[in-house]
């Protein structure tokens, strides 16, 4: 199962549509916030089930502030991280997350990629698509396959 993961468009969709027309097929795409009303444009360019949560950027949406669901043998929260202070760093998001069940938790906010795997939880950001803060300024996302094993295995992606 091939999924991609993107966070901070920002609804600034030129970014989304090329990176779509390289990594397509995809068997899901997840956002973790900050659209800024171009999430129909992400469901429709995006042809395949879509998780999307809203951002701190995201005023008078629908989009739910946190998304939980299962993928495969993981049980995922999807959240865009403001909540849990997560540019002070992942301390609070993850202890929440463990508290709660969650075995691999995704967000976003901070502009900067990052993965992190622990023995029973796996906790990542893909940068933003669109204003990249880390080092380089490179428009970053995350490539996560699952394979017949079952098993999750990550890659930190520059467009």
């Amino acid at each position: 199962m091939k999924i991609l993961i993107i966070s901070d468009t920002h609804g600034k969709t030129g970014a989304l549509k090329e990176l779509l027309g390289q990594v397509k097929p995809i068997d899901m795409l997840i956002h973790c916030g900050d659209v800024e009303g171009s999430e129909e444009y992400i469901r429709k360019a995006a042809d395949c089930p879509v998780h999307i949560v809203s951002g701190n950027n995201d005023f008078f949406c629908d989009l739910p502030k946190e998304d939980e669901f299962c993928l495969g043998k993981y049980h995922v929260l999807v959240t865009h991280g403001h909540y849990y202070y997560i540019s002070m760093g992942p301390e609070m998001l993850k202890e929440d997350a463990r508290a709660r069940g969650f075995n691999l938790v995704m967000f976003g906010h901070t502009h900067r990629p990052y993965l992190e795997q622990d023995a029973d939880i796996t906790i990542l950001n893909p940068g933003s698509l669109c204003y990249p803060r880390q080092e380089g300024r490179r428009p970053s996302y995350i490539m996560m396959d699952i394979d017949r094993q079952g098993e999750a295995h990550y890659k930190i992606c520059y467009l």
